[in-house]
C-alpha cells in the first residue's frame, strides 16, 4: 500500500479531482495549505520589497493499493502541470509506504480497507 501525498495550486483541483475519478480514484482527502518553495514572489509595498512568507496551495492525500499507486500518480502529473511544460510552484508529489490501514467502522485490515 502507497500514501501518495500531493501539494499542487488551488486552481489545479477540479481539473486533478477529475482526472482521479476517471482513473477510477475516488477516495480522496482535501486540505488547504500554505506553503513556499523555489518561488519567491517579490511584491513591493509602500516603496519596500516584501517577500510574503506563505502561498496558499491544496493537499491531497491518497490511500492506494501498489497497483493503483502509478495511475493516481500519473493522474496528478497529467493535470497539476500549468501549461505545456509546467512551470515553478507546480507542485509536488509524496509517496509512501503504508505499512498498515485499518476502518474503523469493520476493523477490516491492508487493502480491503482502504
Amino acid at each position: 500500500m502507497k500514501l501518495i501525498t500531493a501539494i499542487i495550486r488551488e486552481e489545479k483541483l477540479d481539473d486533478v479531482r477529475q482526472a482521479l475519478i476517471d482513473a477510477e480514484i475516488e477516495r480522496i482527502t482535501v486540505s488547504r495549505v500554505s506553503g513556499h518553495g523555489q518561488q519567491l514572489e517579490i511584491e513591493v509595498q509602500r516603496g519596500k520589497k516584501v517577500i510574503p512568507n506563505l502561498i496558499p496551495r491544496v493537499q491531497i492525500v491518497i490511500a492506494c493499493n501498489d497497483d493503483y499507486a502509478d495511475v493516481t500518480i500519473n493522474a496528478i502529473l497529467r493535470t497539476a502541470k500549468t501549461g505545456l511544460h509546467g512551470s515553478v510552484g507546480d507542485g509536488k508529489i509524496f509517496i509512501q509506504d503504508l505499512p498498515e490501514c485499518i476502518r474503523i467502522r469493520t476493523g477490516e485490515r491492508g487493502g480491503k480497507a482502504i
